[in-house]
């Protein structure tokens, strides 16, 4: 079983941006002119401003109040655990623009070469992301997509609560078929068998099955490190969780 690598391009959701269209004014050069036009450039600044504070605010507003509303005792929001920012210093690029913990990475191409010595080709698509990366994420898909937060948290953790954040976590394709990226149809794919079947000997465990205590969405192609006494004790609290619900 070869197949051939195909680069993958990234979809990016755009929100769509209002423009105003002013009519050209017509006033005698000199002194007045460059008043007014001043007079105009500044408007617009502070209507940006206030557009960008507004909007600033208004997402503030929402993770304060999803925190307050967050009734469980073990520190879940919306299903989801708290997770800290991995530090800078123990991230290692692994493909361009993907960052995961070093000893992570360590694992993970050990995992990949495995894979490919069978003839399977593992396209890693995510790993390391951000809190700010995560908000941007979740709130502004959240908002394209009208969803509630607790829709949304089915399918993308809250900032602040992702496992991607550790640099522990992963998500992984199939090269052969890019078209099953990020979906459930991952599991059909010769890579989801091979890491079902692999994957716990390079330290690797999926984070979301089918049917999960977390009430998170099946995630086929979502997966994370526990290789290590750090990566063990970021992920205690899931664990025990999802162990004590069987």
């Amino acid at each position: 079983m070869v197949r051939a690598e195909k680069a993958r391009s990234d979809n990016n959701d755009e929100i769509p941006v209002a423009r105003r269209v002013n009519a050209p004014i017509r006033v005698k050069a000199g002194l007045p002119t460059l008043l007014i036009i001043l007079s105009i450039g500044l408007v617009g600044f502070i209507t940006t401003f206030v557009f960008v504070k507004r909007s600033l605010d208004t997402r503030s507003l929402e993770v304060r109040q999803y925190l307050r509303t967050n009734p469980s005792s073990d520190g879940r929001l919306i299903g989801h655990f708290p997770y800290k920012e991995a530090s800078p210093k123990d991230l290692e690029t692994i493909r361009p623009g993907i960052q995961v913990n070093s000893e992570t990475a360590k694992y993970l191409r050990r995992m990949i070469r495995a894979a490919a010595s069978d003839g399977v080709y593992l396209a890693l698509l995510s790993g390391y992301r951000s809190h700010d990366l995560q908000k941007e994420i979740f709130f502004e898909v959240k908002s394209e997509r009208n969803q509630t937060a607790t829709e949304r948290a089915k399918v993308s953790a809250p900032p602040g609560y992702s496992e991607h954040s550790t640099g522990y976590a992963i998500d992984l394709g199939d090269v052969g078929r890019p078209e099953t990226h990020f979906e459930v149809d991952f599991e059909t794919t010769w890579a989801f068998r091979w890491l079902k079947k692999n994957a716990a000997k390079y330290h690797f465990v999926l984070s979301f099955p089918k049917g999960n205590a977390q009430g998170v969405s099946y995630e086929p192609w979502h997966w994370r490190f526990e290789g290590s006494a750090e990566a063990l004790r970021e992920f205690e609290e899931s664990r025990k969780f999802s162990e004590s619900k069987k």
